[in-house]
């Protein structure tokens, strides 16, 4: 549980498969805060357009994605078997179908969409008013909670990335290559940094982690030392 007088918010930025939700999550079970996978909700998003013909060979209809917005709901719920919140789409379960290398492949286009960024930011800005959230994301520290009085920036190299995210999926029995998914994480940094609605950057006062060659419990360590700093000073 938090050691705090009060409560902050927690934004944890930075590139694909980083790791940065299995922190931040981390992060919320030692505070006693709540975690908030905003990833995960652009990635709701882009599952709803998949299965509702808004993308079609990998191509994305704006149009018609943002006329799907009004019909999705996003929820979390917490699952005591994970020890973590799954994610739910007009109350159904899609925890599992959004991690998916179709969904992967197809998110960063999603997410650049206008209306889309909008939409889930409005509802970001929500959940965290009460603060005592750790919410991880690509603007989060720049967008969604300018103010957050922590910010993290999560970084490693695409390489580590690419294995970490092969060792994923492999273990879930997804038919993928180690050079797809290389590929993939290189394309979705491009993307993520050169769209022109919210591009992924680091905010000028937020603290870099570099984690390619630290374990989860060195990468905690770390934080915790930066966090009471934070709050003592």
């Amino acid at each position: 549980m938090s050691d705090t007088k009060h409560k902050i918010i927690i934004a944890v930025d930075g590139f694909s498969s980083c790791g940065k939700s299995t922190f931040a999550k981390a992060i919320a079970a030692r505070l006693g805060y709540i975690f908030i996978d905003t990833g995960a909700m652009y990635r709701a998003v882009t599952l709803y357009a998949l299965e509702h013909g808004a993308i079609r060979s990998g191509i994305v209809d704006e149009e018609e994605v943002v006329r799907l917005l009004d019909q999705i709901s996003i929820t979390f719920r917490f699952n005591p078997e994970r020890g973590a919140s799954d994610i739910y789409v007009n109350g159904d379960l899609a925890e599992g179908k959004i991690r998916t290398i179709e969904v992967s492949n197809c998110v960063s286009r999603v997410s650049a969409i206008p209306e889309v960024r909008r939409k889930l930011v409005a509802m970001q800005q929500e959940m965290g008013r009460r603060k005592g959230v750790v919410m991880d994301g690509r603007d989060i520290g720049t967008v969604v909670f300018p103010d957050a009085e922590l910010k993290l920036f999560m970084t490693a190299d695409p390489a580590v990335r690419a294995q970490r995210r092969y060792k994923e999926l492999v273990e879930k029995g997804d038919p993928v290559t180690l050079e797809e998914i290389e590929r993939n994480v290189r394309e979705r940094d491009k993307a993520d940094m050169s769209r022109a609605v919210s591009p992924l950057r680091q905010a000028d006062d937020a603290v870099v982690l570099d984690n390619s060659h630290m374990s989860v419990e060195e990468q905690m360590a770390w934080f915790m030392e930066l966090y009471r700093q934070r709050i003592n000073g």
